[in-house]
């Protein structure tokens, strides 16, 4: 009897299946509502074509039409899904830009009078929401959100028209424009009393009046994230919700404890605080919600340590408390969690012992934990064999900490790691060939450690999912086959530093994804292949820098990437520029140094109908000649701009005036003259300028000082400028560089210099680091070459410590005003061979900072000021050949430098000789002794030539007057020799 029950059910169903299948082919979707679907896609704008099957003539029925589900008994349009998951890094951003639907939400939509679910997620619609929306009568859920880049797009005037949505459960409206709907909270408490979930993160909302009664008693989760409440009673009303279990307030501008408010919401299963301004300790009573599974707290200003009171959250598996000031040792109870999944304390200050650390967490955590982030925390010692506990491990950072020795074999056996991060510790030895049994890898940061030895291609043997490899700073080798074919199709891949060459790495021809390499210092001699030029059109950034690759450069192909930098510095490239695609979108191009000659003509301006998106060009130290090209104007992006140490004269071009976003000009070491052309005082962003070693003449422009207030850096040494030092200049106050030496500059010093704040300032700080960093590009430091202490030394990751004045080899004249003494931060001043008059400032002394001070060869007269003797941090000094007197004063520093420092005046004491009566050198007898035994060993001197003459006449002058005294002394010479003789024979 069972039997024949369950053939006739099963019968009975396959009929049911039957006739569902028969109605649902013979019934099409209704034809208004098919309508308005269509008249809801001609408002859009579908770059990607995702809507190609709404096509009533080869798609008739919209049941089947992308993103539209119906009834499979009436055909009634039930839900439109047309959202995109949102991006990722894995993910083109062109691509998933031009995935985006545009347009306006076209009210037709209304006529799905049975939808029950609409998801407009994640597109680009813009305008005013449609209020006709609200007749959607059966609508369960709503999801318009935009996140994250089509923010305000679309907007709100209020939120009346939700009344007719009864029945919505769940609704989404992130990064839509609610500004204008000032009672949000107020009516959705009072109209959609059924929500479970609301999503309105990223809507401008105001804060309203607290709530007096809750309805919304189904609410489970709540997301108010990036709408910036700052008091913590904005949102107060939240613990009134009994059933919230999921609680998201990132992004917002809550100062103070963690708010007090969820003290009673133990029901908590997911809480996020994340990115506020929390700046109290962890409260007791958070570590009593045992239902919580998630604690996010990161980049807040938390302090104080984790209590012990951590192992109560028993239900806990992922906790995030990045990024505040916590600090202290890590409780042994985070051990006992047995659910823990995931660990993030990077930048808590733990200052322990890895082996410390993994000892704590490999106990009862271990078995489940799949990602642990400790990255900046201080931790020291050696990792030890028991990170092979962690078997479920997929992601482990232990970046920028002290960690030293070598990896144990155990890590490389945890074979469900995907991302490894050990960068910028002290990691070392070699890298065991077992790192080629991890076939999940996807992402590996070992760069900056002290690892050393050969990596072959037995290290890559299984890879096949590795997508990013950041090796560089280590003293790794290289070794793999000519014709080795790699398992991987990477994207970013950075060996900086590896020994790579001699030969070019021809297995990089195999990558068909790669957008990041970077091969530089690698020691590659090698003549570049033709097809590499091939690859490069898909780089986002290609850094080939620091080797001595040869070959030409036939073009810098557009890349697919909007922020790319291509880096060929320092090779031995050469024949001319290559060209540069139209519509280019390189952040940064850096030629320099190499051999590159010709023009400069056809790279700026072969396309002069184009625009340029450059902001960072580098052709410096090449073999460029001509005139630079007066084409500027489509490189309007153009932030650092470097041609020095060419060969380009005539004049600097006007067209560089319409550069607008300049920041740093230098076009030192060239051959160009004339004056500096009025249309730069247009290029207000200017931080730094070089024109040094020119030819360049006129006057000092006044709109320098006038115009350019952002000055840093400006170097005109070198030049043919003359006239007068003009007093604008010292409305720079920002200036730190001021290099006018050898030109034909006259007149005397301004006495305006005290203006120069940045030098009067001590330079303990790095408030002004002169750094220049494009829209999620690479950062540019400036970098200089600076005459100080008798030497030429360049300056990049310092030089914003530098202050200097050189104002010498001018014909300057007059007093040295006392004003420069205030420039109590200046370490180099240097105002030698000039024709300055008068005393050194009295109060030179002040001058604290002062490493290098040359005043040689100008006419100063009167004595050293006492006051110099306090200067501590002089190291170079020149005072020679002026008109200087008296005693040197006394110091370690003054009587440590060279006599010559002192030469050329009528100076006396330490180093040089002593001062009669000074009291700081032998006294009066002893010099009295001094003196007379100089004057006797004058005539010693004298009396020796007098002797010898008198003696040498009295005995020859007789030999030569007298022939008898000649024969008689020979005689007697013969008669001694044969006595000699026989003496000398008798024995």
């Amino acid at each position: 009897m069972a039997i024949i029950i369950i053939l006739l059910l099963i019968i009975l169903a396959k009929a049911d299946v039957n006739l569902s299948n028969e109605m649902s082919s013979n019934t099409a979707c209704p034809e208004n509502e098919k309508q308005a679907l269509l008249n809801f896609k001609k408002g859009l704008i579908d770059a990607a074509n995702r809507l190609a099957s709404w096509d009533p003539h080869h798609h008739p029925d919209c049941c089947r039409w992308t993103g539209v589900v119906c009834d499979k008994r009436t055909a009634h349009v039930l839900s439109l899904n047309l959202s995109l998951p949102p991006w990722d890094e894995h993910t083109d951003f062109k691509s998933y830009r031009m995935s985006k639907l545009e347009g306006k939400i076209n009210p037709c939509l209304s006529k799905l009078k049975h939808l029950r679910y609409l998801d407009l997620s994640n597109n680009a619609f813009e305008g005013l929401l449609p209020y006709q929306l609200g007749n959607l009568s059966n609508l369960e859920s709503l999801k318009l959100g935009a996140y994250p880049f089509s923010f305000g797009l679309l907007y709100v005037e209020n939120l009346q028209w939700l009344s007719g949505l009864s029945l919505l459960k769940h609704l989404d409206l992130s990064w839509v424009n609610l500004s204008r709907a000032s009672n949000w909270l107020q009516l959705i408490n009072s109209i959609l009393p059924s929500l479970d979930e609301l999503h309105l993160s990223a809507c401008q909302l105001l804060p309203g009046p607290s709530l007096l009664n809750v309805n919304l008693s189904s609410l489970a989760i709540l997301d108010l994230s990036f709408n910036h409440f700052t008091n913590h009673m904005d949102v107060g009303w939240v613990s009134n919700l009994k059933s919230l279990v999921f609680l998201d307030l990132v992004g917002n501008d809550f100062h103070g404890p963690i708010p007090d408010f969820l003290r009673n919401m133990t029901s908590l299963t997911h809480l996020d605080l994340s990115s506020n301004y929390l700046n109290s300790s962890i409260p007791d009573w958070l570590y009593s919600f045992s239902s919580l599974q998630v604690l996010r707290l990161p980049s807040n200003q938390l302090h104080g340590d984790i209590s012990s009171a951590i192992g109560n959250l028993t239900s806990l598996n992922e906790v995030d408390l990045s990024r505040n000031k916590l600090q202290g040792k890590l409780p042994r109870a985070m051990g006992k969690l047995y659910k823990l999944r995931s660990i993030n304390l990077s930048g808590m200050r733990l200052n322990q012992d890895i082996s410390r650390i993994l000892e704590i967490l490999s106990g009862c955590s271990s078995p489940r934990l799949e990602s642990l982030d400790l990255a900046s925390c201080q931790l020291s010692g050696q990792l030890s064999d028991q990170v092979g506990h962690f078997k479920n491990l997929t992601t482990l950072d232990l970046s920028n900490n002290s960690i030293s020795g070598p990896i144990p074999i155990p890590l490389w056996q945890l074979q469900n790691l995907k991302e490894l991060c050990f960068n910028d510790n002290s990691i070392s030895g070699p890298i065991s060939i077992s790192l080629g049994q991890l076939a999940n890898l996807e992402r590996v940061y070992i760069f900056n450690n002290l690892l050393e030895g050969v990596v072959s291609e037995k290290h890559f043997a299984n890879h096949t999912k590795l997508k990013y490899f950041y090796g560089s700073g280590n003293s790794l080798v290289l070794r793999a086959n000519s014709n080795w074919v790699p398992p991987f199709q990477i994207l970013d891949l950075d060996l900086g530093s590896w020994q790579i060459g001699p030969s070019f790495p021809l297995w990089l021809r195999s990558q068909k994804h790669l957008e990041y390499l970077d091969i530089s210092n690698s020691r590659i001699s090698d003549v570049i292949p033709r097809w590499f030029w091939g690859l490069s059109t898909q780089f986002r950034d290609v850094n080939l820098s620091r080797n001595q690759i040869s070959g030409q450069i036939p073009y810098l192909p557009k890349g697919p990437n909007i922020f790319t930098f291509v880096d060929l510095s320092f090779n031995n490239f050469s024949g001319p520029l290559p060209q540069i695609s139209m519509g280019s979108n390189q952040y940064m191009i850096d030629l320099s140094n190499n051999y590159f000659s010709g023009s400069l003509f056809h790279f700026l301006c072969y396309q002069l109908n184009g625009t340029i998106t450059t902001s960072f060009l580098g052709i410096a130290n090449n073999l460029l000649s001509g005139e630079i090209p007066d084409c500027w104007i489509k490189w309007q992006s153009l932030q650092v701009l470097r041609l020095d140490g060419n060969r380009f004269t005539g004049k600097i071009p006007s067209s560089m005036g319409t550069l607008s976003e300049l920041q740093s000009l230098n076009l030192h070491n060239n051959k160009l003259h004339g004056e500096i052309p009025l249309s730069l005082k247009n290029c207000t962003n200017l931080v730094a300028i070089n024109l040094g070693k020119n030819e360049l003449d006129g006057n000092i422009p006044r709109w320098l000082g006038q115009d350019l207030t952002n000055l840093i850096i400006l170097i005109l040494r070198s030049n043919k400028f003359g006239g007068n030092i003009p007093d604008h200049l010292c409305a720079l106050s920002s200036l730190q560089i001021l290099d006018l030496a050898e030109n034909n500059l006259f007149g005397s010093m301004p006495r305006c210099m005290s203006n120069f704040s940045a030098m009067v300032r001590g330079n303990g700080s790095r408030d002004n680091i002169i750094e220049y960093r494009g829209l999620n590009g690479p950062s540019t430091l400036e970098s200089a070459s600076i005459a100080t202490k008798d030497q030429l030394l360049v300056y990049d990751k310092t030089l914003n410590l530098v202050r200097l004045v050189d104002f010498s080899c001018n014909n300057l004249s007059g007093e040295i005003p006392k004003e420069v003494t205030s420039l109590q931060g200046l370490q180099t001043l240097n105002l030698s061979q000039n024709h300055f008059t008068g005393k050194i400032p009295e109060s030179i002394g002040s001058m604290k900072s002062l490493e290098s001070l040359d005043l040689s060869q100008n006419q100063l007269s009167s004595s050293i000021p006492e006051s110099i003797s306090s200067m501590t941090f002089l190291s170079h000094l020149n005072l020679s050949f002026n008109n200087l007197t008296g005693i040197i004063p006394t110091s370690s520093q003054l009587q440590g430098f060279n006599e010559s420092c002192y030469a050329g005046n009528h100076l006396c004491g330490s180093p040089l000789k002593g001062c009669r009566g000074s009291g700081k050198e032998p006294d009066v007898r002893n010099e009295a002794k001094e003196i007379s035994k100089g004057q006797e060993i004058n005539w010693f001197y004298i009396s020796m030539p007098l002797g010898f003459f008198t003696g040498f006449w009295c005995v020859l002058g007789p030999l030569v007057i007298s022939k008898r005294w000649r024969i008689l002394y020979f005689r007697f010479l013969e008669a001694m020799w044969w006595k000699v003789c026989d003496f000398v024979g008798k024995f």
